[in-house]
């Protein structure tokens, strides 16, 4: 099954793209700077159904932002 699989990727692959000839390529050279500058999450289809695109999620967060610094304000920490 193994052979099979290989077989497939060696038909796609064109003759002139020789990878074998690449001199100095380096795994993961970026992937720090890719991480810092990106932020994705994962919605269950029920949240991303309620919440459908990058804006209303964001507008979502900012009120829950909001209305839990309200709260903080309200209730000090060790009153009651």
């Amino acid at each position: 099954m193994n052979g099979e699989i290989n077989a497939e990727m060696d038909d796609e692959l064109r003759p002139e793209y020789d990878f074998s000839q690449m001199e100095g390529g380096v795994r993961g050279k970026y992937v720090e700077r890719y991480r810092t500058g990106t932020n994705l999450v994962l919605l269950d289809p029920d949240v991303a159904q309620a919440f459908p695109t990058e804006d209303a999620v964001n507008e979502a967060l900012r009120l829950l932002m909001q209305i839990a610094q309200r709260q903080t304000a309200n209730n000090p920490v060790g009153v009651e």
